[in-house]
């Protein structure tokens, strides 16, 4: 597991390789990952929008931003944590993730971003790669 802490939120990631919806003869490689969020901190907060670099084994880099996360913008009360599931596909058989939640705190209205760590994607069908 990945984990990083801004301005007392905590992101925790996990990735899986999902062989059953990969096609290696295609190059054709899909990873799902589990996201964590928890509010550390004493004042509430809303995650408002996402952005993600996405780096394949050639270095290859697509950035994917929008509005939420699985179509949530969710609130985090203190002590509150949030928790989904998505995925991505690469071209090759392993890279890596990192990325930046956009936040407001609720009461004052400023803006924050909090740091996704970076995450590695790594399948069977690739040599050892360290990210």
């Amino acid at each position: 597991m990945y984990s990083a802490t801004t301005r007392d939120i905590r992101v925790s990631v996990r990735a899986y390789y999902l062989e059953d919806q990969s096609e290696p003869d295609r190059a054709h490689y899909v990873w799902a990952y589990k996201v964590s969020i928890e509010n550390r901190g004493a004042v509430a907060v809303q995650l408002l929008r996402r952005t993600w670099r996405i780096t394949d084994a050639q270095g290859r880099i697509q950035e994917v931003s929008g509005e939420g996360v699985v179509g949530e913008q969710p609130t985090l009360e203190p002590g509150e944590s949030f928790e989904y599931t998505s995925g991505t596909p690469l071209g090759t058989p392993s890279g890596f993730m990192r990325g930046t939640y956009h936040m407001v705190e609720i009461a004052s209205g400023l803006a924050f971003d909090v740091a996704i760590p970076a995450f590695s994607l790594d399948s069977p069908h690739g040599g050892s790669v360290v990210h």
